[in-house]
């Protein structure tokens, strides 16, 4: 795995943490066998998963259980998962691991030179972005992925047609979002009001955002089509 390439604002920190010896382990014998190494040329998703089916990509997949409960309930379909966290990484390939479920590729490098360089155009049927960090403080708005450039390079890796959904659970982060991709023409609202919709069926819900509903914090998911 490569190191993260410089650019002068990011959208994360990173935080490493401490590895269990479980995903250590994965990172050392599932990283051959599902990681995505990072190079400045396009990947062949037909190659990457010895098939040619619907490819949904994920942005910081966090601990990778939703992702790869989502990769179980639709085994038809590849996923591509992007998280810069080691821990995450590790314990997504241990998940895979146990269960063979093998139509998941796990990338560790930042989201956006992966999308720059190494995502075809044109070839995602989805692109997720679950609870991105939301760089509350005002002073840090400029952090924030969603952003109009982001947008744009998002519109071109997708198909026509294809779906961006996003979830948040930062209601601020929220209207961002959806003010930015509303008034921008490469997409189309799927919301019936032009606003948020109901969680899909497709996402699982996390333990974070079961949590989160017990406390009464609300979750505020969008989707937009690609024109």
């Amino acid at each position: 795995m490569t190191e993260q390439h410089k650019r002068t604002i990011r959208s994360f920190v990173k935080r490493e943490g401490r590895l269990t010896t479980g995903q250590s382990q994965a990172l050392e014998t599932q990283w051959p066998l599902y990681g995505i190494d990072y190079s400045d040329q396009p990947l062949d998703l037909t190659k990457l998963f010895n098939r040619d089916a619907e490819t949904v990509l994920e942005i910081g997949f966090g601990n990778g259980d939703s992702l790869w409960q989502m990769a179980q309930a639709s085994p038809e379909k590849n996923f591509i998962g992007i998280e810069v966290h080691r821990p995450g990484v590790g314990h997504l390939l241990h998940l895979i691991e146990s269960s063979n479920c093998t139509n998941i590729r796990v990338s560790n490098t930042d989201a956006i030179d992966v999308l720059n360089k190494q995502i075809p155009d044109h070839s995602l049927d989805r692109l997720q972005l679950f609870f991105p960090d939301p760089w509350h403080k005002k002073k840090h708005n400029k952090r924030r992925i969603v952003q109009d450039a982001f947008i744009a390079q998002v519109a071109k890796k997708l198909k026509p047609g294809g779906i961006f959904h996003m979830a948040t659970d930062w209601e601020d982060y929220a209207q961002h979002m959806l003010n930015t991709l509303n008034s921008c023409d490469l997409f189309s609202n799927l919301s019936t009001d032009n606003t948020f919709v109901a969680r899909p069926e497709e996402r699982p819900l996390t333990k974070f955002e079961k949590r989160g509903q017990r406390l009464g914090h609300g979750v505020w998911d969008l989707l937009f089509q690609n024109r």
